[in-house]
């Protein structure tokens, strides 16, 4: 090779490492893993259904760019492998004592918090949101920043009106909407706070996303169980509850808890379903479009993978 033809050929290699380093390789992002754990058959048919719900959630985000999204069925998976890289992961499950994630004699709780110093997304919904505290009370806190508790929350079944949004990529493009549902309130939350107020605490950023007033008549009760009322959820009449919420970690994760998702054919409701699933990608670090994740469900759709359950008995 002659010294000109060489001299060409370092010039084209150097214009174009140049090139390489100042235009974006766009096609080199990367994708966020969504886990949904689903807890094991629970209730009467077309309540707690969890399978059928994390499926339909699922099916909902199938269309959003650089997710990639991992059901598990049935509760804690045997095989843990599903959990590896993923960047959220999400709970909707029967809680309390008996809670998936208390299982194994704090083995889980282990698991989870490990998640969360690597800066893991987490999410609780419905039940999943309540443990007993001296089991996992401090484990939410430093999660999600708040947890169900029995006889100091409330768990009535009533139909609240989300009329208010903050602004919030998990709110974006959700409109007013209003629903019956077994929606917990008096929630425990971090440093005490009743929760209805953005707050820092600790660096942990706070942010109340569903918010509504319980009338008299439902704080007086009755509510599942205990059927109450509690004298303290009376004393509050008049206050704001926060039905969900959603919180930035100092260890950059994100968290959230949903109190809703007793019943199954809530998912229809274009409003509810969005801001859930809003929040799922928020949770994963994934970018929500202004107008919200847009998806459809019809009847047969939510009547799929229904677990198999005796009807209830009419009285």
């Amino acid at each position: 090779m002659n010294t000109l033809k060489f001299l060409r050929l370092q010039l084209v290699t150097a214009l174009a490492l140049l090139a390489s380093l100042l235009v974006p390789n766009i096609s080199t992002a990367e994708s966020q893993k969504l886990v949904l754990v689903a807890g094991k058959p629970s209730h009467p048919p077309r309540m707690h259904e969890f399978n059928a719900g994390v499926q339909l959630l699922a099916k909902s985000l199938q269309d959003v760019e650089d997710l990639d999204v991992e059901v598990v069925l049935n509760g804690w998976p045997t095989d843990e492998s599903v959990f590896e890289d993923a960047d959220a992961v999400v709970f909707y499950m029967d809680g309390g004592g008996r809670h998936e994630i208390v299982q194994e004699e704090g083995r889980r709780l282990k698991i989870i918090d490990q998640w969360a110093k690597q800066g893991v997304g987490l999410g609780f919904m419905h039940y999943g949101v309540e443990v007993v505290a001296d089991q996992a009370g401090e484990e939410m806190m430093r999660w999600i920043g708040g947890h169900y508790e029995n006889a100091f929350s409330c768990n009535p079944i009533w139909e609240p009106s989300f009329t208010v949004f903050p602004d919030h990529p998990v709110t974006q493009g959700v409109k007013p909407f209003q629903i019956n549902d077994e929606w917990y309130f008096n929630m425990r939350f971090l440093s005490g706070s009743a929760g209805n107020e953005a707050e820092t605490v600790d660096g942990m950023k706070f942010q109340p996303i569903l918010l509504a007033k319980p009338s008299d008549d439902v704080r007086d009760g009755p509510y599942v169980y205990p059927r109450g009322p509690y004298d303290h959820i009376q004393a509050s009449k008049g206050r704001a509850e926060a039905m969900m919420w959603v919180v930035e970690r100092t260890d950059g994760g994100r968290g959230f808890g949903f109190t809703g998702g007793h019943f199954h054919d809530n998912w229809g409701n274009d409003d509810y379903r969005k801001v859930v699933l809003n929040t799922l990608v928020w949770t994963a670090k994934g970018d929500v479009p202004s107008n919200g994740i847009e998806s459809t469900v019809t009847q047969d759709e939510l009547d799929l993978n229904l677990d198999p359950k005796k009807p209830r008995k009419k009285k």
